[in-house]
């Protein structure tokens, strides 16, 4: 994995449909994983406005929903669809739920981890709501902390858009 590529890697939507992340090649991406019984989860209505307003320009959010920290996203993938849609209007793709960490961590976390540390706390996903920009030729260029808003993504987002 470590020498694979971004594109490399397949998810599967809340639906079941397995992708490649080769549909999102030539776009600028905001990778998040999610939880729906968090304290954090109203980030779900700035990572659409986020969507919303760069989505013209090539701009997509992923989101995947995970449960390992403090089982706050128990739902199954129909509930976890219909939260997102009623108590945020989520539109942007959201796949379903998975690992972050640990000898189960999904290859797109895996991916992401190898190559964005967490600074001092190490490589490990520390909470919900991690945040990994990657450009448009699938590389990783900046890590956020799970209390960094969305909104503080802007500038960083508009630079490589």
């Amino acid at each position: 994995m470590d020498n694979g590529s971004f594109y490399d890697i397949e998810a599967a939507r809340l639906n079941g449909e397995k992708v490649s992340l080769e549909e999102y090649r030539g776009k600028t991406i905001v990778v998040v994983n999610t939880a729906s019984q968090c304290g954090l989860t109203p980030q779900y209505e700035g990572l659409e406005k986020l969507y919303q307003k760069y989505k013209d320009q090539g701009f997509m959010v992923l989101g995947f929903p995970c449960n390992q920290f403090g089982k706050q996203e128990k739902g199954s993938s129909s509930e976890i669809e219909e939260f997102c849609q009623v108590n945020y209007g989520v539109s942007f793709d959201m796949f379903e739920k998975i690992e972050v960490n640990g000898k189960n961590a999904h290859p797109v976390f895996k991916f992401l981890k190898s190559r964005l540390s967490g600074g001092l706390l190490g490589r490990g996903i520390k909470w919900n709501f991690t945040k990994f920009l990657v450009d448009k030729n699938g590389r990783p260029v900046k890590r956020y902390a799970p209390t960094t808003t969305p909104g503080k993504l802007e500038k960083d987002i508009e630079k490589i858009i």
